[in-house]
């Protein structure tokens, strides 16, 4: 009983102003984050702000999920937040695709609980996402997507077929696509395209090397397609994301 009265005596006076929340800086692949009931970030670590493409934690706070991922997958964050505001019901070890990153390797899981004011009202949530090298499936054994996924990440800058990922993950082509939808909520030809446009942001800062060329290398067809694809995901054209991080870049792209 006197263990419990000095935890909660300690508790009460603990502050979680910023300075505190800086220590999820320090834990190496981890994206932590807070937000409103508006599904707006009030606090983000450094990994969180680089998952949502952007370089200072400061340019995410008070923009929500539609501000940084295509529609299809900031409706779905947006839907699980909800899920905590209105029902109080936490989110836990949900396995998915990794938002816009290659370099998150393989899968990140997920986990969401609602914050709660001292009268008890949910006025947000904090939220955890970090990487993990395997997908178990319900009895708890590696799961057929563990090589699958491996495979794409090493090689998205080739031509990927479906046929071949199913193959490798001994399911018919109907099997694997309604099976790698249900595990992450997006399409095999969507999770290629994402993983491509992440891989294609570590080329832009690269200013030796034009739009085409970023577009070739990160395994898209051309540019005009590149170019579409990074704007539908990244809300912005791959020509003005570089300008952000090389602002004093004047020389033309080459052609």
């Amino acid at each position: 009983m006197e263990k419990r009265n000095n935890h909660e005596v300690f508790l009460s006076q603990v502050s979680l102003n910023e300075d505190f929340l800086q220590i999820f800086d320090f834990v190496p692949d981890v994206a932590f984050y807070l937000k409103d009931k508006k599904s707006r970030f009030m606090f983000i670590n450094q990994k969180g702000s680089e998952v949502c493409g952007q370089a200072n934690p400061l340019d995410v706070i008070g923009k929500t999920d539609h501000d940084f991922f295509d529609k299809s997958k900031a409706d779905k964050y947006r839907k699980d937040d909800l899920t905590v505001f209105e029902k109080g019901e936490k989110i836990l070890g949900r396995m998915e695709a990794a938002a816009n990153q290659v370099g998150s390797e393989r899968l990140i899981m997920t986990d969401k609980i609602p914050i709660r004011n001292k009268s008890g009202k949910i006025i947000g949530l904090a939220g955890l996402g970090r990487q993990v090298d395997q997908f178990k499936n319900e009895t708890g054994s590696v799961d057929l997507f563990t090589k699958t996924v491996e495979y794409i990440q090493q090689n998205f800058q080739r031509k990927i077929t479906v046929i071949k990922l199913a193959k490798m993950s001994a399911m018919s082509l109907s099997q694997f696509e309604r099976r790698f939808r249900g595990a992450f909520g997006v399409s095999v030809g969507k999770y290629v395209t994402q993983l491509r446009i992440s891989g294609s942001i570590k080329l832009l800062i690269k200013p030796d090397l034009s739009i085409a060329e970023v577009a070739h290398s990160s395994g898209f067809y051309d540019q005009a397609h590149y170019c579409r694809a990074f704007k539908s995901t990244m809300k912005v054209t791959p020509s003005a994301y570089r300008k952000t991080f090389l602002p004093k870049l004047d020389s033309p792209e080459k052609s």
